[in-house]
């Protein structure tokens, strides 16, 4: 009697303990499931985007996300628009970087592989750095429109949120996308002071400086917001007007600072094609090497100080 008593003591125990490492397995994978959505949801960064286009390397994406330069990458990219994952644009970059050394190893000498990976590896930064000034340029160009949008909306009785939900819908991208994570932000709780600060931190620029800043202070302290922003409007006009002619100015000089290393590349593929093997023979020597190295490094500082003597702020 007690021996039946202990087995069916023990098999109920046992079922129960199934009963519940099943019941448990499951929540664990829904609230794992959950979790995952929300990180989907916040950074953008699911699987598919909202046109279906399936993400690639998300283990690699995810162990970027964990380090400070992953995440200054994520920062950029998101600066710049492309629908691009911190995974998959290190994973390009890395093929470039092996292209390029081995394009230079084939086509020049096998000196100038690394230097090849390495001018891969600045390509892909100022490839960045372009679509991200190119966006901000663009996000500039905008902000007379938008800081009109809401001066109006401000003015027919609309709360600043309200408005700027609303210039979300109006504008276009990038003003459009970068107005609406700011709607989102505020309908989530966060504080108009956060929201917009994020916004000038992902697009420097002095002229979205001083619009946040106007909100902020309007916002804050309940002054004229409509005064403030008609005042703004028209300078941002005139501050756009001044760019574009300082750009047109400056274009040749821009030119000018592209032109020159390319002038030195352009004279090794010439120095080897007039006399095959030439540059092996000079990268062959410890003094041809060193030769070959400062000259690069001349090239890059009249790089630099060209760009440097042409930037103009505005």
């Amino acid at each position: 009697m007690e021996l039946r008593t202990l087995i069916a003591l023990t098999t109920g125990t046992t079922l129960l303990t199934c009963v519940l490492a099943v019941a448990g397995v499951h929540s664990y994978a829904t609230g794992r499931a959950r979790r995952q959505a929300l990180v989907d949801r916040l950074s953008a960064t699911g699987r598919t985007t909202a046109e279906g286009r399936p993400r690639r390397f998300r283990a690699l994406d995810r162990r970027l996300r964990r380090t400070r330069a992953g995440r200054k990458l994520e920062l950029r990219l998101a600066a710049t628009g492309l629908d691009v994952t911190p995974g998959e644009f290190f994973v390009c970059m890395l093929a470039a970087v092996a292209g390029l050394w081995l394009a230079g190893q084939a086509a020049l000498a096998p000196f100038f592989g690394p230097p090849a990976g390495l001018l891969g590896a600045w390509a892909a930064v100022q490839f960045l750095n372009w679509q991200r000034q190119k966006r901000i340029e663009k996000f500039i160009n905008q902000l007379p429109e938008m800081a009109r949008i809401l001066a109006n909306a401000t003015q027919a009785g609309l709360a600043l949120r309200t408005a700027i939900g609303m210039a979300a819908e109006e504008l276009e991208a990038p003003a459009g996308e970068e107005l609406g994570k700011v709607s989102a932000q505020l309908a989530m709780g966060a504080s108009m002071e956060d929201a917009l600060g994020e916004l000038a931190d992902r697009l420097p620029s002095r002229e979205l400086v001083v619009l946040v800043t106007t909100l902020v202070l309007s916002n804050r302290a309940g002054g004229q917001v409509v005064s403030a922003l008609r005042n703004l409007t028209e300078t941002l006009e005139e501050r756009k007007e001044t760019r574009r002619e300082v750009r047109t100015q400056l274009s040749q000089v821009t030119m000018t600072s592209y032109a020159v290393p390319a002038l030195g590349v352009g004279s090794l593929f010439l120095m080897d094609g007039v006399q095959d093997g030439a540059l092996e023979r000079m990268t062959g020597s410890p003094a041809g090497q060193a030769a070959v190295i400062v000259a690069f490094a001349l090239y890059a500082v009249g790089f630099l100080l060209i760009r440097r003597l042409s930037r103009i702020d505005v």
